[in-house]
């Protein structure tokens, strides 16, 4: 499979989609969103005392009890000059923590160096625990691959194939069979954990383009329970146009699997003639692999029977 790889080294995030998606206040825009480099924090205990050796500006700089405690101590002269210096470095933002009063200082430097500025009730090894989880989330290495991904009886299948092949009609079929749509088309992929993840783009969550009758919202057309946000990629299906010539894997004995991220994800290729009913084809797939998770192998079973002396 050829895929298009993005390595996402850098994320750019507006400051109201941060704060949403963490819970924050916004005391300050600033600049107006964030540029993310690193899933590092930082808590700046040592640049509020006025070491600024090996300071990594491009982590988020988190502020709990002891810097805030720290900070309004100290003289106004010290004050002003360690936080022109820590404001000046261009930080990506600083987070107060526990709803702590922010002092005067931090506000003006901030606002004077333009650096968004936000507050949350939480504690701070809290906090700092689901920021490490969410930029690890928008920093990961990702692809967008072409195709219509799906889950299907809790199996994650992603359907590839040449356009006009009948992808989206296949998955058309699935969702009115019950299964769950999550992207249509353009699937965005990223390796969390050494687990392959797909999404969709948001402009287009829930849409597809089914030929002869144009773009249809699954979930307005289907109900909220036939879309899903995210899903494990478990499964490649591709189909190709049929060929008598090839030979086709009859018994399933062959593990294929394809690359997507340095991640190795089963894959099976499914040949598209007149008559095959390529819905319950991939359906049976999904119900095959999702047997093996749980140990069970049919073309193990019938050579054991077989054999059985």
């Amino acid at each position: 499979m050829e895929d298009k790889l993005i390595q996402e080294t850098v994320a750019v995030i507006s400051c109201n989609e941060f704060a949403q998606k963490l819970g924050l206040e916004i005391m300050l825009e600033g600049r107006g969103d964030l540029t993310v480099t690193t899933d590092n924090v930082c808590r700046p205990g040592l640049q509020f005392a006025g070491y600024f050796d090996h300071f990594v500006p491009e982590r988020i700089q988190v502020m709990g009890n002891a810097e805030n405690n720290f900070i309004s101590r100290l003289p106004e002269k010290i004050k002003i000059n360690v936080l022109e210096q820590f404001f000046s470095k261009e930080i990506p933002c600083l987070i107060v923590c526990r709803n702590l009063e922010v002092d005067d200082f931090i506000i003006e430097t901030a606002k004077k160096y333009d650096i968004p500025l936000f507050r949350t009730a939480e504690k701070t090894t809290n906090l700092i625990s689901r920021l490490n989880t969410y930029l690890c989330g928008i920093l990961a290495p990702s692809t967008i691959l072409h195709g219509v991904m799906l889950d299907i009886l809790g199996i994650g299948v992603l359907i590839t194939g040449n356009a006009g092949i009948g992808k989206s009609e296949t998955a058309l079929e699935l969702i009115s069979r019950g299964h769950r749509l999550v992207a249509d088309d353009s699937v965005i992929v990223k390796c969390e954990g050494g687990v392959a993840k797909a999404t969709c783009p948001p402009k287009i969550k829930h849409y597809m383009e089914v030929r002869g009758i144009g773009i249809v919202n699954v979930k307005n057309m289907f109900g909220p329970g036939s879309v899903l946000l995210e899903k494990n990629i478990d499964l490649i299906v591709k189909l190709v146009p049929w060929d008598d010539m090839p030979e086709y894997d009859r018994l399933g004995d062959e593990k294929q699997t394809l690359n997507v991220l340095g991640i190795e994800i089963p894959s099976v290729i499914i040949p598209v003639s007149p008559g095959r009913n390529i819905p319950i084809i991939v359906e049976t797939a999904a119900r095959k692999v999702r047997l093996e998770q749980f140990g069970y192998n049919a073309v193990d079973e019938l050579i054991s029977t077989t054999f059985k002396k």
